[in-house]
């Protein structure tokens, strides 16, 4: 009886132990932990459930487009593509977020922009520019700096919202952001494709 209860004994306190690691071990998820944790897993852009979800929310993008040509038309496409892409990735990225935030005031501009067209607005009466008001030290900086950190400055420009991240977080947002827009190349394409099936054909010159 001794003997039973003694072995108890441990095995509660094993049980207490392992409740409270997993209840006080957790590391709190800031940018540096969510990199690291996207890199030990696969990635989910890859599946094939992750591009049929940007699938459909990029089919759902595009119908809010407006019909037509131009570069207009095709900045529309880029923007109602990325904007599905970053809904896509659920703010689970820092570039997503970023996306969704440029994509909000981008909307904001224009319809500020669509209420002044109603009203005719003064022209501005500034100088012309001048090209000697432009910095003459602009590349003594970036040439002193060492070669990694000016790619690592120009990787941040490259991926949205990570100007200002460390290096590592930094890789972790890249790698995410590269393959999301494989991603989206492939749904792109296949979307292209598809519609090329269903067009009418083109009348034949005479």
């Amino acid at each position: 009886m001794a003997s039973s209860s003694s072995s108890t004994i441990p095995a509660a306190a094993d049980e207490r132990d392992r409740k409270r690691k997993r209840a006080g071990g957790e590391e709190p998820e800031t940018d540096d932990v969510a990199g690291r944790r996207r890199q030990q897993a696969p990635s989910r852009w890859r599946t094939r459930r992750e591009h049929e979800i940007y699938s459909s929310k990029l089919l759902d993008a595009l119908r809010l487009v407006r019909a037509g040509r131009g570069p207009s038309a095709a900045r529309e496409v880029r923007q109602a593509a990325d904007r599905a892409l970053a809904v896509a990735a659920r703010g689970r990225s820092r570039w997503s977020r970023a996306v969704l935030l440029l994509a909000s005031r981008s909307r904001a501009r224009a319809h500020r922009v669509r209420l002044s067209s109603r009203a005719p607005a003064p022209q501005p009466q500034g100088r012309r520019p001048s090209t000697t008001d432009a910095p003459s030290s602009s590349g003594s900086s970036s040439s002193s700096a060492p070669a990694l950190a000016r790619k690592a400055q120009e990787l941040g420009r490259l991926v949205p919202g990570c100007r200002k991240l460390p290096f590592p977080a930094l890789l972790s947002e890249a790698s995410d952001y590269i393959a999301a827009l494989e991603m989206q190349v492939r749904a792109m394409a296949a979307l292209a494709q598809a519609l090329a099936s269903v067009a009418p054909p083109s009348p034949s010159p005479s």
